[in-house]
């Protein structure tokens, strides 16, 4: 049966982490923005063999929690039942799962046993994302690379444009900078100044977060853009990423992915996970296509995962808050075309 776990428990808990969601620091991170994390771990003959990182979610004006299990592995029996176990304690109407699982290895897994889940009407991550296979030659890559992305490649190099590593508080306000400019101008959600901060100064000092930035030295090294890479259990990961609405001729967000894969690279990492795209056939109006476009340009594999699932605790409140946010949609839809 699945345990509790506690400090004692770390290192075992990373190596079996399938992503850095699962990770131990990502839950440290997640305790100091005030969410409630509890990290379960089943064990057979003193070995650690399966995980789970759960974090708790209160519904606002309400006694009742929501849990968040994301980017774990396909759940045991025995996991799935502590998870109901703790969903009880917590008072939670349901809890999503979201697995770091790709679609056809889960329907299989599936197969193999009847698991009470049901199909999320409300995901939180993207159910498809890129990744880029790392064992690959520099020269293989390019060669993969779409003729206008390597142009574009070219265009940043020929403007002199720089990309390195830099980890520094200075570094960070420039990152800060451009992701609240770059929301302002893209018109998309981000997560607040603190948020940014906590989860910058835990994951660095764990050595999972890195900051690359793309500097142009003809304008006074002006920064033109700055992602935050994740280095974990041999995979890069491209979370966080901004930009600025200046030079924007320099193609200067093209070398630094470029760079960035030659860092993973270096490193020792295998994949590069572009950490979401949109699905095989998108649409060129949806507002995320000119992002999942920029990243395609790499020839990275299309990867679709299992999807979100909520493995219900409360039926009857499962219903009436699945109505309730139905109605909540419908509310705010009607709301912007008024506002037309």
């Amino acid at each position: 049966m699945p345990v509790i776990l506690t400090i004692k428990d770390k290192i075992a808990f990373d190596k079996l982490a399938s992503h850095p969601l699962q990770s131990w620091c990502w839950g440290e991170f997640r305790k100091k923005t005030g969410i409630e994390v509890i990290r379960l771990g089943r064990y057979e003959k003193d070995k650690l063999i399966e995980t789970a990182q759960i974090t708790i979610h209160s519904l606002p004006f309400t006694s009742y929690r929501i849990g968040y299990f994301p980017k774990g592995r396909i759940p045991s029996k025995e996991m799935l039942n502590k998870l109901i176990e703790i969903g009880k304690i917590y008072n939670c109407i349901f809890i999503k799962l979201e697995p770091n699982i790709e679609k056809n290895d889960w329907e299989l897994a599936m197969k193999n046993w009847k698991i009470t889940l049901v199909p999320s009407a409300h995901p939180l991550f993207t159910k498809y994302t890129f990744q880029l296979d790392l064992n690959k030659t520099d020269e293989e890559i390019l060669k993969g690379m779409h003729p206008k992305t390597r142009y574009n490649i070219k265009v940043a190099q020929k403007h002199g444009i720089t990309v390195q590593e830099n980890n520094s508080d200075q570094a960070f306000s420039e990152y800060l900078h451009l992701t609240f400019e770059t929301t302002k101008r893209q018109k998309f959600f981000a997560h607040n100044k603190n948020y940014h901060q906590l989860m910058w100064e835990t994951l660095k000092a764990e050595g999972m977060a890195h900051l690359l930035t793309a500097t142009y030295p003809k304008e006074g090294n002006i920064v033109l853009a700055a992602w935050i890479l994740f280095f974990f259990n041999g995979v890069i990961y491209y979370p966080y990423g901004a930009s600025s609405g200046k030079f924007r001729n320099t193609m200067a967000s093209n070398l630094l992915m470029w760079e960035a894969i030659k860092w993973g690279k270096r490193k020792g990492a295998k994949l590069f996970d572009m950490w979401g795209s949109l699905g095989p056939n998108p649409d060129i109006k949806d507002p995320w296509y000119g992002f999942h476009r920029f990243k395609q340009g790499y020839n990275p594999r299309l990867v679709e995962f299992a999807g979100s699932f909520d493995l219900v605790i409360n039926p009857a409140l499962y219903n009436l808050y699945n109505v309730a946010d139905r109605l909540r949609k419908a509310f705010l839809k009607i709301k912007s075309h008024i506002n037309l």
